[in-house]
């Protein structure tokens, strides 16, 4: 499994690393903008992402910017749904304003921090990624 982190925070980033690297290659960016541009760059050597994780609260574009940069690359490829990267936004917003905005703009999983690792494999498990 590919897969993308977009993290700023240092000890967060080094958490998720550790914990997503026994489910397949990780890479690592630290905003938005690098996430969307990592993400380009996957789909046009034609090695997509199997799974995105995006902290919502990033500095040069938010993760909401990020998402929404993620699924117009998508489309304009013509990528099916079923197809598509599974995006789980990690975040310690946990309001509904923000999760309502999350699965609008096409998130699969929306995670609060501190992230509970049992739940996320569980995630993982129920969306075939592992």
């Amino acid at each position: 499994m590919r897969i993308l982190l977009a993290e700023d925070d240092f000890v967060t980033r080094k958490f998720m690393l550790g914990f997503l690297s026994k489910y397949g290659e990780c890479d690592v960016t630290v905003d938005g903008m690098e996430a969307v541009d990592a993400f380009m760059m996957a789909l046009e050597d034609d090695d997509p992402y199997d799974l995105v994780c995006l902290d919502i609260m990033m500095p040069v574009m938010d993760g909401y910017q990020a998402l929404m940069g993620i699924r117009n690359l998508e489309k304009e490829r013509n990528i099916p749904k079923e197809k598509a990267a599974k995006v789980i936004m990690t975040t310690a917003l946990n309001d509904e304003k923000n999760v309502k905005m999350a699965f609008e703009l096409g998130c699969t999983v929306y995670s609060g921090k501190p992230i509970d690792q049992d739940k996320f494999e569980q995630v993982l498990k129920k969306f075939g990624l592992v």
